[in-house]
């Protein structure tokens, strides 16, 4: 029986190129522990509104620091239905840890994990580009290294949230698919179960690219009914099960607790405004009383400027998010309003590739306006010559079945984001789930070019070595 683990294993035309990618996180990691070293390592017995209300990097969430601190299933069970259960062994790591150093290692047990996942989401992107789409090995090196300078790729190898292991899962999966396309062999029942719960068990939107899969690979036979029952439906029906069961177990007893106490500070909060307000009102009588109109009419005055000045600083900010179909379940969630245009050229294209340097790394639920805009040209020149590679590629490899596979997981994620508008306000958050198509799709145009056109091959190094220095740049900005 072939050892599954083999494919961990470093090939030796990877290792020079492995071995800076490994430094390159190593450094990224150094920062975020540089920044939050000393506020997150003491223990506590609140960690959840510890790590919540300091750490803010765009609109990650820290959920995974609190999970590893104090073991609940923090993450939303709906979409997240067994990562709390994966990261159970690294919360024992870091108990051990804590007892051994007096000190929340959190820090440094995410940021090993986190550096695993990014080191072979690399590695497999590295072979998809060198052994499925079969190009030359300095032109999958370049474009492993334009694909980790993506902004938003660099940022999800690092920031404590799940997204960087939806990435290293999907990049599997892809390259298994691959390989499999190439060797005309199929996907077996149990290989297809055993991928569908690793992927949808971290985000379950993740288990229907496993399907997808599972379609371009078995083409026709994806549909015998022994395959559909055992590989398909059952599963679907098995991680609906155990998200049922673990919400009611784990998460809705937190959730009355929580409501409960939201119920009550709320409540404490609008007896402190009603009484500022009487007090107020008593303070203004007690001046025109004594008749010192000249303070009365000041603090008058006072209270509209602040009042202007919230409501100025709100029309520049805009919305968080546009109105959606309904206000109603899930719908509540989508937006109908926001420029498609906008967010494409802002976000998706945008800040996904290249941050922005103004809100560097604001949060949109905070103070970042949903549209930023770039202070170059330049940033706008590059944005426009890598999408038009992109469309280029999906042009010259229209034939190919992988990159329809590929485009298959870049659909699903344009029609939840851009087209219902599910996250479409930060979509560049959601980039380590998509945006591995447009170096994909770029590789086949430079495959079917031949080496042709050897300015392409240059272009594309001139802008990997800008986006690295770039990005790197604005992230050593806001890190220090």
């Amino acid at each position: 029986m072939t050892n599954p683990f083999k494919i961990f294993c470093i090939k030796k035309e990877e290792r020079w190129l492995m071995l800076f990618v490994l430094l390159f996180l190593l450094g990224l990691h150094a920062l975020l522990i540089n920044k939050y070293y000393g506020i997150f390592t003491p223990i506590t017995k609140f960690y959840w509104p510890l790590f919540i209300r300091n750490f803010h990097v765009s609109g990650f969430d820290p959920i995974t620091y609190s999970v590893v601190s104090d073991w609940t299933s923090g993450y939303d069970i709906h979409r997240h239905p067994l990562l709390a259960f994966f990261m159970y062994p690294a919360y024992l790591v870091n108990q051990g840890l804590m007892a051994l150093t007096g000190k929340n290692c959190a820090l440094f047990v995410v940021a090993a994990m986190q550096t695993f996942w990014g080191f072979y989401a690399m590695v497999f992107f590295y072979r998809i580009v060198r052994e499925v789409i079969e190009l030359s090995r300095g032109l999958a090196t370049i474009l492993t290294l334009f694909f980790l300078s993506f902004a938003y790729v660099m940022l999800s190898c690092m920031v404590p949230d799940h997204f960087v292991i939806s990435m290293m899962l999907l990049l599997l999966a892809l390259y298994i698919s691959g390989k499999r396309m190439k060797d005309g062999r199929e996907f077996s029942i149990w290989q297809t179960v055993l991928y569908f719960f690793l992927t949808a068990g971290v985000t379950l939107s993740n288990g229907l690219m496993v399907f997808l899969c599972g379609l371009f690979v078995n083409r026709k036979r994806f549909f015998r009914p022994a395959y559909l029952l055992l590989a398909v439906i059952i599963p679907a029906l098995s991680i609906w099960t155990i998200r049922q069961l673990a919400y009611e177990k784990f998460v809705h007893p937190n959730e009355v607790k929580r409501h409960q106490a939201s119920a009550k500070r709320k409540a404490e909060q609008e007896k402190k405004t009603l009484q500022m307000q009487i007090r107020q009102k008593q303070e203004d009588s007690l001046l025109l009383a004594k008749g010192d109109t000249a303070t009365f009419n000041a603090r008058i005055q006072d209270r509209k400027r602040e009042a202007h000045k919230k409501a100025e600083a709100q029309k520049k900010r805009g919305p968080r998010q546009g109105a959606p179909i309904t206000k109603k379940g899930f719908l509540r969630w989508t937006d109908v309003t926001t420029s498609r245009w906008d967010a494409s050229v802002e976000n998706l294209f945008g800040e996904s590739i290249q941050l922005h340097q103004d809100y560097l790394l604001g949060d949109v639920m905070r103070s970042r306006p949903m549209v930023v805009r770039y202070r170059w040209w330049v940033n706008y020149g590059v944005e426009a010559v890598i999408v038009l590679l992109f469309f280029a590629g999906l042009w010259y490899g229209r034939r190919n079945r992988f990159l329809w596979l590929v485009l298959s997981f870049f659909g699903i994620n344009m029609a939840i984001h851009m087209g219902l508008g599910f996250g479409i306000n930060e979509v560049y958050i959601m980039s380590a789930h998509w945006i591995y198509a447009i170096p994909f799709s770029i590789a086949y145009l430079l495959k079917s070019l031949r080496g042709k056109w050897q300015l392409i091959n240059g272009l594309l190094l001139i802008i990997t070595c800008y986006l690295m220095a770039y990005n790197t740049t604005l992230a050593l900005q806001y890190f220090i």
